[in-house]
């Protein structure tokens, strides 16, 4: 049984793909969230956007896990971004379980080379400490796979840094870790990786 959990809403197929292949690459447990609102088609696409802007959300349908939320050392949280924000179903998730969640770490999926990353703080207002890790996937872009599997490493890095050196991620403390590697890309701000690190160390 993991003590990781990849837990995501996905209405195109794109936020499932990079879901499902963090959860493989970390050997997490993964399961789909959804509500009872009618997302197909264009009139769902409308739909999407117009109720991400007025942030308000439908009941989710039942889901289950392995274990109670609180259980697991880290929820890897994904969701395509709609209209600048989180979509619907991972908002009601976050705002009905977000404070059963220790440690966070976000992937989400965009359609534009806009980055969304104002959608990392969105999400930390539901959740009971900030985001660990987080990454903004652009399926079918040429630095997808460069980023979803850096993001992969920086998870693995901390998980395996926090275990060996006697600490757990707590949130007493946020460290900020900012890098870049401009030689991938002539947009120097498209380059960087952000990862929060609260961690508490044990005498």
């Amino acid at each position: 049984m993991s003590d990781i959990l990849c837990i995501y809403y996905s209405r195109t197929g794109h936020t499932r793909r990079a879901m499902e292949e963090v959860a493989d690459a970390l050997g997490a447990e993964v399961t789909a969230i959804t509500d009872d609102r009618d997302r197909s088609g264009w009139r769902g696409y409308i739909r999407c956007g117009m109720d991400a802007m007025k942030t308000s959300t439908r009941p989710l349908l039942p889901f289950q896990t392995e274990k109670p939320l609180n259980e697991y050392r880290l929820v890897i949280i994904g969701s395509p971004v709609w209209a600048g924000r989180c979509a619907s179903p991972v908002r009601a998730l976050l705002k009905r379980r977000g404070l059963e969640m220790k440690n966070v770490a976000y992937l989400v999926t965009r359609s534009t080379s806009q980055r969304s990353e104002e959608v990392y703080e969105q999400m930390d207002r539901y959740t009971a400490a900030p985001h660990v890790a987080a990454v903004s996937l652009w399926p079918g872009s040429e630095g997808y796979e460069f980023w979803r599997g850096d993001f992969v490493q920086n998870v693995r890095r901390l998980l395996d840094y926090v275990q060996t050196r006697g600490c757990e991620i707590a949130g007493d403390y946020i460290c900020e870790v900012v890098v870049d590697f401009p030689m991938l890309d002539f947009d120097r701000r498209r380059m960087f990786y952000k990862a929060q690190i609260p961690v508490r160390f044990f005498g």
